[in-house]
């Protein structure tokens, strides 16, 4: 619900004068509340297109809206399917976050609720970020941080996504078109074995695993010369759910990096997957081609 002071804020989006930034780009902004120290009642307007990123607000001062949008110009079924996760620093604070939509302001993040550093989830179709500074006598030291994505509730491996659903992930199978799909589209994909997995939460635990192939990795979350020198290692996050044999067969590894971690997604035996790889080469109906020598 929108509190009396707030209508003062959502007014002032309408009619804020033009407040310069400190640094910007299409994924991530910086900026200084004492660029408008001033004028304390200001509200800032930030635009990122990407489906990445990060905020750094030094010294808030008044309030920001942000925008958050893909790169792309997305179909309107897809919009309703995307979400926007954000993870604040432990060291964020200075600042409470809300949701705003159509003049409606719903806390999303108090100020002290920052320091857990834990990720919050929201549709895209909710509204934007409304980050507004709380008031203090001094405002050194006082940065507002915090990461962001934007997830599609859809496609392969979705259903793993650790923050949309917490508490509710699954380890269903992957449909041979999701396998193939995976291959070409997840952050990283690779074949590989389990060497071990350490405790986690209730949710999910970190796997030690080694690559003898990797076919691709969006961020460098596998080093060269994993476990005993030979291929790629690093750790992936499995859900509790899932049957981790250490030591076991070797996995077709897919996933999603997620906040600098690498989660698992579509993971079939490598075998079962390479029978299906050659059966859709000779059919023509293969989506991308990988080097599986």
């Amino acid at each position: 619900m929108l509190r009396p002071w707030a209508a003062h804020w959502i007014a002032a989006v309408l009619l804020c004068r033009a407040v310069a930034q400190y640094s910007s780009d299409q994924c991530s902004w910086r900026g200084s509340g004492l660029s408008h120290e001033s004028h304390r009642r200001d509200v800032e307007q930030v635009y990122l297109r990407c489906s990445q990123g990060s905020l750094e607000w030094l010294y808030p001062t008044g309030a920001i809206i942000v925008n958050l949008r893909p790169n792309t110009e997305p179909s309107s079924g897809h919009m309703a399917d995307l979400h926007v996760c954000i993870k604040p620093h432990t060291h964020s604070q200075g600042s409470h976050v809300y949701l705003e939509h159509n003049g409606d302001l719903r806390m999303l993040l108090a100020e002290t609720d920052q320091a857990q550093g834990t990720v919050h989830c929201f549709s895209l179709a909710e509204g934007a970020l409304f980050v507004e500074a709380v008031p203090q006598a001094d405002i050194s030291r006082r940065i507002t941080a915090f990461q962001y994505e934007l997830v599609s509730s859809q496609g392969p491996g979705a259903h793993m996504y650790p923050y949309l659903h917490p508490g509710s992930v699954t380890c269903k199978p992957c449909s041979d078109e999701e396998v193939l799909m995976a291959v070409c589209t997840s952050d990283f994909a690779g074949s590989g074995i389990f060497r071990a997995v350490a405790s986690g939460t209730k949710d999910h635990s970190p796997a030690v695993v080694t690559l003898s192939r990797l076919f691709r990795q969006k961020s460098r979350v596998f080093a060269r010369g994993g476990a005993r020198g030979r291929g790629s290692g690093g750790r992936i996050n499995v859900p509790a759910q899932c049957s981790v044999q250490p030591g076991g067969d070797e996995y077709l590894l897919t996933g999603s990096v997620h906040f600098g971690k690498a989660w698992l997604g579509c993971a079939p035996r490598y075998k079962d997957f390479m029978k299906l790889y050659i059966r859709a080469q000779k059919a023509g109906t293969n989506p991308c081609e990988i080097d599986t020598d």
